[in-house]
């Protein structure tokens, strides 16, 4: 009897050229971003520019605003004109503003034209990395097979969390190297640093990504350019996911433009000091991201949720002890509580997201902008409140008897908070479908029924 031939067994994802190439690109890129948005600009701002933490949330949310807003449209556009296209011009226009940020007038020649104008380029900032991070997902999810898929997202989710923990020490280490060569404007090293990056990763996206459309049927099929109906499709199709996605990251939005801040100040640390401390989370991602998706595949999309949000609240309540009892109240303990947070959103992310390109083949980066648009309005909810709870809760914590440190905690609390509440909606209205009513439908959708 003959054996039917078997399919060539294909290497491990992470060693296939369409995807390295593509893990290449979402590291540098996202190393760039967070090494100018969280790194750079809120010292940046607040030492070199003298805008106070409240101003420097508005700037900042200016630039999670405009990437929420424009992730939808950019999503559609790609799907239509090809993800290659933007993951250039995206990191390019970033280049372009972080340029004009260093030889932008100050407040002594310009006025109150300063802050608008950092508010005007940080929402062209946004507008690159609403062009960048769609098609970077849409891309994955058409260079790798649908069983691998949640394995594909879950290494661009480590990636985007890695290069967010590796901006922590480069940036911080740019910075006192400039400090401690004299230069008075040591404030603007991640500026520098940031223009070399994005010229890198526009430089490796026109290199690296093939000219070959991947989404033709998309091409074929969709209407031409973009429809603001079909993002409002889009938001029907996945409830679920739009309400999860905005209560979270209203979370995530608490601390992300003050924790640089809140590290120098609370326990006294150098950007460099601030750098190693985030260093190891970098590397425990970095080598637990495969283990933790392959663990986060066996649960199921949905049970990655669960878990995965669960770990975050777990870890955030865990720094927000701190605010209560001295003996928490250390770099060590915010870097504890940052394992299971960091565990949890590696889990969590890439099931969230292998769910979203699922739900229709030919829209997969139209859908993935949708979800995109909703975290960053929670973003958007969030960054601005916990910047005004870190100024102004600290009289509150005085007359409690907790010192400023109670103030400084307080955008932690918010964060626990909405995660916590996010992991509670996922256990009630993210659910497997019965198998019953799953072999129902399938029956139903065969010919000649």
């Amino acid at each position: 009897m003959l054996k039917k031939p078997t399919a060539p067994k294909l290497p491990p994802l992470i060693r296939r050229p369409a995807v390295y190439r593509l893990l290449v690109i979402a590291l540098l890129a996202e190393i760039a971003y967070a090494v100018l948005n969280i790194s750079t600009m809120p010292i940046y701002l607040k030492e070199h520019r003298h805008f106070g933490e409240f101003l420097v949330s508005v700037v900042f949310t200016s630039y999670l605003l405009s990437e929420a807003v424009f992730k939808g449209p950019m999503g559609q556009l790609a799907d239509k004109y090809g993800c290659r296209l933007f993951m250039i011009v995206g990191p390019a226009i970033t280049l372009c503003t972080s340029i004009i940020t260093i030889i932008l007038p100050g407040h002594d020649k310009i006025g109150n034209l300063e802050p608008l104008a950092m508010v005007v380029l940080r929402i062209f900032d946004g507008l690159g990395a609403a062009m960048l991070w769609p098609a970077a997902f849409a891309e994955m999810g058409a260079a790798v097979p649908e069983k691998e898929r949640q394995q594909g997202m879950s290494l661009l989710n480590t990636c985007y969390l890695l290069g967010i923990a590796l901006a922590m020490p480069i940036g911080g280490i740019a910075e006192d190297t400039m400090h401690h060569l004299g230069y008075r404007t040591w404030q603007s090293a991640g500026l520098y640093l940031a223009i070399v990056l994005f010229s890198m990763v526009v430089l490796a996206a026109f290199l690296l990504i093939p000219k070959a459309e991947v989404h033709d049927q998309a091409a074929l099929s969709e209407p031409e350019g973009f429809h603001l109906k079909q993002l409002v499709e889009a938001f029907k199709a996945i409830p679920s996911f739009v309400l999860l996605a905005v209560i979270t990251f209203a979370g995530v939005g608490f601390p992300i433009v003050i924790i640089k801040t809140f590290a120098l100040e609370e326990f006294n640390l150098s950007p460099t000091q601030f750098g190693a401390l985030v260093f190891p989370a970098a590397i425990g991602m970095a080598a637990f991201g495969g283990p933790v998706s392959r663990w986060g595949s066996k649960l199921g999309k949905y049970g990655a949720v669960h878990l995965g949000l669960g770990l975050c609240a777990v870890g955030l309540s865990f720094i927000c002890l701190g605010a209560f009892f001295p003996v928490l109240h250390a770099a060590w303990a915010l870097a504890l509580g940052g394992i299971p947070l960091g565990v949890g959103f590696l889990m969590a992310i890439p099931a969230w997201m292998t769910s979203v390109t699922e739900l229709d083949p030919r829209r997969k980066a139209t859908n993935i902008g949708a979800i995109m648009t909703a975290q960053g309005l929670g973003a958007i909810i969030g960054a601005p409140l916990g910047g005004l709870m870190y100024e102004k809760m600290v009289p509150v914590g005085k007359t409690l008897g907790l010192g400023e440190t109670f103030g400084h905690y307080s955008p932690f609390f918010g964060c626990a908070m909405c995660v916590s509440l996010g992991w509670l909606l996922s256990l009630q209205i993210l659910k497997e479908p019965p198998e019953e009513a799953v072999d129902t439908v399938r029956e139903s959708e065969e010919p000649g029924e």
